[in-house]
């Protein structure tokens, strides 16, 4: 297990790794689960990951943070107030209640498809994407591609945990991406 922090800040010494629960055989045999429940009961480790995924972006021209849900809403919402940005969900299909830019992509078995408000942005924004694990990359890649059909630029794309094994860093290349938590095995 490789951790990486940034910066010299009291949240650079955080050990957010040991906040991860490790969770064999879910959701089926095989698997193991990286459950981040413990990271965000614990005040001080969600704080230093905000801090920590701030602190990465600060300074860069960051209009909007975006996420899908659901796990990825936790991270985005106070990650965008630190930055000093909106915050723009991103939604499964019929979910959202004005007009919408609509992106299906295809899963392991079968697609889904991935829906946000025609104003949420537009051409000339720069959208930051996060999400709590980066795994084969296929949702992010898909917010990657909303954002860009609605005219916007991806500013980033930001995780609390990578799990490199699965090779989801190349499905977004060559665009930023930045995690705090990385799991070669």
């Amino acid at each position: 297990m490789d951790h990486m922090h940034t910066g010299t800040s009291t949240a650079a010494q955080v050990d957010l790794a040991k906040y991860i629960r490790d969770i064999p055989d879910f959701p089926k045999p095989g698997i193991l689960f990286r459950d981040i429940t413990p990271l965000l009961a614990d005040a001080g480790a969600f704080r230093a990951t905000i801090e920590l995924l701030a602190q990465h972006y600060r300074g860069q021209a960051v209009d909007y943070v975006a996420a899908a849900e659901a796990r990825g809403f936790i991270f985005a919402a106070p990650l965008a107030l630190e930055l000093g940005a909106g915050f723009v969900p991103i939604r499964k299909r019929g979910k959202l209640p004005y007009q919408v830019h609509s992106l299906e992509y295809e899963l392991e078995y079968g697609t889904d498809t991935v829906e946000v408000h025609q104003d949420g942005f537009g051409a000339g924004h720069r959208v930051l994407l996060i999400d709590d694990v980066l795994a084969t990359g296929g949702t992010m890649k898909a917010c990657q591609d909303l954002v860009q059909q609605a005219g916007a630029t991806v500013a980033g794309c930001a995780f609390l945990i990578e799990l490199a094994f699965l090779s989801g860093r190349g499905k977004l290349a060559p665009g930023d991406v930045f995690s705090l938590i990385r799991y070669d095995a």
